[in-house]
């Protein structure tokens, strides 16, 4: 039996979709919008929209309602995309949005309590070192799918989760998309599921409770639930913790940027920002951070700086799921990302550390062996040994150290490898932008100098 009329006459409907919508759109890019479209073409680009994102309308008058908002975002679209701008806008998800429910909805959900104690200067600029002129951690392998936050004012939990899933990529090698959702419903000692959240909160949640299991073990729902113990207890990734790069310094940023993705969060309140669609983002917006994504590289395209960031509203939003936003405009950054960014601080596997001194057992904070000790906070190097034994110690100044195959220098947890030959301490072997300089070793002292 052959397909009905009916199933046929929508089967020709999904094929116009995207031949309406690019013809529409051209032509008012091509007339530059001085003679605008007839009730007829944005009604025909209406029904087109509504087949492409399956929306319906049952309150009596809601559909014409919508259409008249969609008429005047399209007027904007159209006026905007006239003007030959560095970015182009699109009839996207929120086309039959009025600017006031798209803010209501989408935003207003990243809480920020950071504290001050975690401020470092770990990425801040160094005298000679410039880092890399562009930087793309999708073609590293350390950016998972884009994902979708819904309706749920979700959006700290996939800036930090993106964030996460970078710095865990770039320290193991391994990619593992991981769960939102989790901390939506189980981090409810500060943060509030759908109704907001911080995305440092986050990160104190994920390094007290042990570590974050996988999207497909704890999926996403798009809403708040009842935290599942027996799914929440299957953690997969760990950290130590967290940074906030210190605000106002976009080269800080920069650099930060170029070791691993950084959540930050934004004013994405705009209109224009609400029908982005491709280019850099230079458009008016605000400094205040109600929307949180992950910045997970920069460049530079036609002479204009850019940011590269993450979003959490699908691929079919912006460029892919993404949206390029200016970089180097000085104080708060662009839509205020200069504004405290902060990144998880994540301590490889063991057998990826590789110190050259694993033969021997650790030992206790402070404590190299019965004769010798360091100062809390360092790590005991063994500088000479024999067999299995150390006949020599000294003293690094960084606790929970790698100690070098040198024997004189040493590197912090956070950068483990060793690069001897030119006394640099690297994240990963993967990552072969030097992070910091080796710290020499000092002498390590008798028992008694420390009673």
């Amino acid at each position: 039996m052959g397909p009905s009329r009916s199933s046929a006459s929508v089967a020709a409907l999904w094929f116009l979709v995207p031949l309406a919508f690019s013809s529409a759109l051209d032509t008012s890019a091509a007339d530059g919008g001085s003679s605008w479209r007839t009730d007829e073409d944005v009604t025909s680009l209406f029904e087109c929209w509504l087949v492409k994102h399956h929306r319906n309308f049952n309150a009596l008058g809601e559909k014409q309602m919508r259409f008249q908002i969609f008429k005047d975002n399209l007027r904007f679209i159209d006026e905007h995309n006239a003007q030959n701008r560095t970015y182009n806008l699109g009839l996207n998800r929120f086309a039959d949005l009025t600017n006031e429910e798209y803010r209501s909805t989408y935003l207003g959900a990243s809480r920020r309590r950071l504290s001050a104690a975690k401020k470092s200067h770990r990425y801040s600029p160094v005298a000679g070192e410039a880092s890399p002129e562009s930087w793309d951690w999708r073609e590293k392998g350390a950016v998972t799918p884009v994902k979708d936050q819904g309706l749920c004012g979700s959006s700290w939990a996939f800036s930090a989760i993106a964030a996460l899933e970078g710095i865990n990529q770039i320290v193991t090698g391994d990619l593992l998309s991981l769960s939102e959702q989790q901390l939506v419903d189980c981090d409810a000692f500060y943060n509030q599921g759908c109704d907001g959240g911080a995305v440092d909160r986050a990160y104190d949640f994920i390094t007290n409770d042990g570590g974050i299991g996988a999207d497909n073990d704890y999926p996403y729902t798009g809403a708040h639930g009842q935290c599942n113990k027996k799914k929440k207890n299957a953690r997969v990734v760990t950290i130590e913790g967290y940074e906030i790069i210190q605000e106002n310094d976009e080269k800080a940023l920069q650099r930060a940027v170029a070791h691993q993705p950084v959540s930050v969060s934004i004013d994405a309140s705009s209109r224009a920002f609400q029908f982005y669609e491709s280019g850099v983002f230079t458009g008016e917006c605000g400094i205040k951070g109600e929307h949180s994504v992950a910045v997970v590289g920069y460049g530079t395209e036609n002479g204009a700086d850019y940011w590269l960031l993450k979003n959490s509203w699908g691929a079919n939003w912006g460029e892919g799921g993404y949206i390029r936003i200016e970089r180097n405009v000085g104080g708060a950054g662009k839509c205020g990302i200069a504004t405290e960014p902060s990144y998880p601080l994540k301590s490889p596997n063991p057998t990826r550390a590789a110190p050259s001194l694993a033969t021997f057992p650790p030992n206790p904070p402070g404590f190299c062996s019965g004769y010798y000790t360091c100062p809390m906070n360092s790590t005991c190097c063994c500088i000479l040994e024999s067999g299995t034994e150390c006949i020599t110690w000294a003293c690094c100044g960084y606790e929970r150290a790698t100690c070098c195959e040198d024997h004189s220098t040493c590197c912090p947890p956070e950068y483990p490898i060793c690069d001897v030959a030119t006394a640099s301490c690297l994240m990963s072997k993967d990552n072969q932008f030097r992070l910091v300089k080796a710290r020499r070793h000092f002498e390590a002292m008798p028992l008694r100098a420390f009673a």
